[in-house]
């Protein structure tokens, strides 16, 4: 709950930002000469390279949280039986231990959104985050995949006739 929280406030800040560049860069463009009207495209451009980042990280959020609650629902969830330091920090040997599992696994069955997810986790809890977020991308894909290849078979089957 926490991060969700900070991940809001986060967000709300960046619009209220991108909201309050992008005026001055109106201002900027109203101003007229050849060099306020070229800053003021400028300072517009970046608030909305902004606005399509955070639009594109909160739908893999989403996205993400909702294979979360799939998964969760089916009981696949990785359990977080991991050892950790005194400070709370996974230990690097167990979390290592646990990445070779889901590597096999996600090896095994390359089609399988939910080992995608599982080797998503264990490369965070290795502290691997550009590999976890390919991981999960990844997962995220077959998914959507799997639910169009779903949606296509239920339209194209006979329906009592």
């Amino acid at each position: 709950m926490r991060a969700k929280i900070t991940y809001t406030v986060t967000a709300a800040v960046l619009v209220f930002y991108f909201l309050l560049a992008g005026s001055r860069g109106v201002l900027l463009i109203r101003h007229g000469t050849l060099l306020t009207v070229t800053f003021g495209v400028a300072v517009l451009i970046l608030p909305l390279i902004g606005i399509w980042f955070l639009w594109k990280n909160t739908q893999f959020v989403r996205r993400a949280n909702a294979l979360a609650a799939e998964l969760d629902a089916e009981g696949g969830l990785p359990v977080d039986d991991l050892a950790r330091t005194p400070s709370g920090r996974i230990d690097r040997d167990s979390a290592d231990a646990a990445f070779v599992r889901r590597q096999a696994e996600t090896e095994d069955t390359p089609d399988d959104w939910r080992c995608w997810f599982r080797l998503a986790v264990a490369y965070q809890d290795a502290r691997d985050t550009p590999r976890a977020r390919k991981a999960m991308q990844r997962a995220i894909a077959l998914r959507s995949r799997a639910a169009g290849a779903s949606s296509q078979a239920d339209t194209s089957s006979p329906s009592g006739v």
